[in-house]
């Protein structure tokens, strides 16, 4: 998975209550967001949750640069805080159709259940997802 500054919508963002992404990606500046291909927004915790019940992770488009009235194009279902720990991964699929929705702003946004006490996430536009899982077959020596 290769990350891009430009394509970064949270950093290190603390979440303790439900909110949207500290920055968004200007739909109108030119840029390569890996057009034709699929692209996922990858949520890494940096900082593992405490507290809390659940996070529900979204990418959401919006006509204002501050993501209010947002449309939703992708999310997960929730994701309880007993797996939210430092180096979690959750990738969300986005809809390829993004401009058709006539929204400049692309962003996440981040439904919490309960009140975490820390946490923080960094939230990434990527075009592959990296698992970290290696499996070998039987017998194979590395």
């Amino acid at each position: 998975m290769i990350t891009d500054k430009l394509l970064r919508v949270s950093e290190d963002q603390a979440v303790t209550v439900t909110a949207v992404s500290t920055d968004t990606i200007d739909l109108k500046i030119a840029r390569d967001m890996g057009e034709g291909h699929n692209l996922f927004m990858n949520f890494a915790v940096t900082t593992a949750m405490v507290g809390g019940t659940s996070i529900k992770f979204e990418v959401i488009s919006s006509a204002n640069a501050n993501l209010s009235s947002p449309t939703v194009i992708g999310s997960t279902d929730a994701v309880v805080t007993a797996d939210l720990t430092l180096g979690k991964n959750v990738a969300v699929a986005i809809n390829p159709q993004i401009a058709s929705n006539g929204e400049r702003y692309l962003g996440a946004r981040y439904t919490v259940s309960g009140t975490y006490s820390a946490g923080t996430i960094t939230s990434d536009i990527v075009e592959t997802v990296q698992d970290g899982q290696k499996y070998y077959a039987s017998g194979f020596t590395v």
